[in-house]
């Protein structure tokens, strides 16, 4: 584990002043790199900023598949540490407010120093067509979040799909897994009502250090609803893999969200100890 003190954190600071002044906008960046396939998807609250540093050290986005309607699922590589991230900026469709944060997310991690220690996998977005209609589930009707091949997988709700991974998206995302075999999984949700950060799996202490950091409350995901074919089932529960959830609330503000998590979301990233 990384030690943390009080000089880094300044150091921190420091070099995301420095990089202030590099900031591009992203949606731009986005395009040109993607393509035609994503030019007609803007989530709402991904105008966040990039910067030369990001676009200039490791530009480009692969595609790990695409979406039902043929929009790519785009996948960004960070770092070439031995530690491995995942970082899923999103499943739900009707679920923006962690878009802007995804977005700010590669520049804040060079800012870091992450890069020889970590390697950081961002998937963009995991149900573009989904975001882009402003639903839960993708474009067959699908929740991908229920459509991974967990113990507790149930074919008999229609939402989940016959079968699982019989989603493109989904198994976009099970083929990132198996290629990277991360150590830690953070996935980015929302909720309404209330925001707070959630684990599965051997994640109970990330959970609560995020916590600490953020000020979001910690709930374990059994505690609250069911979650047949989850992806927190599959990897946390059935094989025992660290995943934490961060729920922020439905219809906040992006920017601010990004502002609360920042620190907790490296600090996780980079496997700072409790």
């Amino acid at each position: 584990m990384l030690g943390l003190s009080t000089c880094a954190g300044q150091q921190s600071r420091q070099r995301r002043s420095r990089l202030t002044s590099l900031l591009v906008p992203l949606v731009a960046s986005l395009v040109a790199c993607a393509g035609s396939p994503q030019a007609d998807f803007a989530p709402k609250g991904l105008e966040a900023p990039a910067n030369d540093q990001v676009l200039a050290s490791n530009p480009v986005w692969e595609t790990a598949g695409t979406s039902v309607k043929g929009r790519p699922i785009r996948v960004l590589t960070l770092g070439q540490g031995r530690r491995k991230v995942l970082y899923i900026g999103g499943i739900h469709g009707d679920e923006p407010e962690g878009a802007y944060a995804t977005a700010a997310l590669p520049g804040e991690f060079l800012a870091a120093g992450l890069s020889e220690a970590v390697t950081l996998t961002v998937v963009e977005d995991a149900n573009p067509d989904g975001r882009a209609m402003g639903t839960r589930g993708n474009a067959n009707h699908v929740d991908l979040n229920r459509n991974f091949p967990a113990k507790n997988f149930d074919g008999t709700v229609r939402e989940s799909g016959q079968t699982p991974l019989n989603q493109p998206e989904s198994r976009a995302v099970h083929n990132v897994i198996e290629k990277v075999r991360p150590d830690l999984v953070i996935a980015m949700h929302s909720w309404d009502g209330r925001q707070f950060v959630n684990f599965d799996g051997p994640a109970r202490a990330i959970a609560e250090r995020f916590s600490a950091t953020s000020g979001l409350p910690v709930a374990e995901s059994t505690s609250f609803s069911a979650t047949p074919g989850s992806l927190g089932s599959y990897l946390g529960r059935d094989r025992g893999l660290p995943l934490i959830t961060i729920e922020l609330l439905k219809g906040s503000d992006p920017e601010r969200n990004w502002e609360l998590i920042r620190d907790a979301l490296i600090e996780a990233i980079a496997g700072y100890g409790p």
